[in-house]
């Protein structure tokens, strides 16, 4: 049995249905079951639990043999560095006397040894504390996910904190979770660092095309300069702190301190692909709920 947190976001659920496809047993971790209604139609098993109950994950952890974690992300309105660190306390602890023979754990390009930097410290300290189990762990870092793009368009325009034609590795989550899957179903000795990135390197103003292809209008980049990246997230409703950790993660982008590795491991999903099928499910759930609405059948 694999178990999988976060089951019901972008990246768990992509994990879980890859293994669902392979004919795998899948449990999927959740706070709200009600949320994985579709992955049970699909065979998984669903746990009702949060990752801060110890006593609880250990328990679920106890009843499959490989794992996939992942540290969830924090409201924006929280100190979101802290609120995920102890969530990282908490899963580490949970896997003591779990019995696990392998987890995979998913983290960032760019992960580094620090404090108040977002994901890159909070996920560094992940690995280390990983590392420092006894359990074998391997680790898939992944690119800037295209999913962060999604809320960041409005009326023709997307935001960006990034230079509009600034180059960077990005990486669709379904491609993140297929990478996820292969590491589950590998041998235990299949451990350490791994990176994962999409067909190649995208811009601001590749988003930008790739939505205005996909809605048929246009749709430009407005680049929110250095000065203002802390007052925009404010803006956005992210508490000072998370400000402050978004805006370095941000900086580090900009300044080249993300790592490129040598040989990572290519998804096939493009970014033209990815924001296609968003706007298409978009809309076809917008048509959906304009016919319940409206008391339409279709007849």
């Amino acid at each position: 049995m694999h178990i999988i947190l976060g089951g019901t976001g972008a990246v768990g659920s992509a994990v879980a249905r890859a293994l669902l496809k392979r004919k795998e047993p899948v449990t999927i971790v959740t706070r709200n079951a009600g949320h994985a209604a579709d992955l049970r139609e699909a065979g998984a098993v669903i746990a009702e639990a949060s990752i801060r109950d110890v006593t609880a994950l250990r328990k679920i952890f106890q009843s499959g043999s490989r794992a996939f974690l992942l540290s969830p992300p924090a409201a924006p309105a929280t100190d979101t560095d802290a609120v995920e660190l102890a969530n990282v306390a908490a899963i580490i602890e949970a896997l003591s006397a779990s019995g696990l023979e392998k987890v995979v754990a998913a983290s960032t390009y760019g992960a580094h040894r620090g404090q108040r930097c977002g994901d890159l410290t909070v996920l560094h300290a992940f690995e280390e504390k990983l590392r420092a189990q006894p359990i074998p762990a391997a680790i898939n870092r992944g690119a800037y996910y295209m999913s962060n793009w999604i809320g960041m368009r409005e009326r023709g325009k997307l935001t960006s904190f990034l230079p509009a034609d600034l180059k960077i590795p990005m990486v669709a989550p379904n491609d993140v979770g297929e990478a996820a899957a292969q590491r589950l179903l590998s041998p235990v000795s299949d451990t350490g660092l791994r990176y994962v990135e999409g067909p190649c390197h995208y811009s601001p103003n590749d988003v930008a095309t790739a939505f205005s292809t996909a809605l048929g209008m246009p749709v430009e980049v407005e680049t929110i300069p250095r000065h203002a990246w802390e007052s925009t997230f404010r803006a956005f409703g992210f508490s000072n702190k998370a400000a402050v950790a978004y805006a370095c993660m941000t900086a580090k982008v900009l300044d080249g301190e993300i790592e490129t590795p040598d040989d990572p491991l290519h998804g096939s999903t493009s970014l033209h692909h990815y924001i296609r099928h968003h706007v298409a499910s978009r809309l076809h759930h917008q048509t959906n709920a304009g016919t319940a609405a409206t008391g339409r059948n279709g007849a």
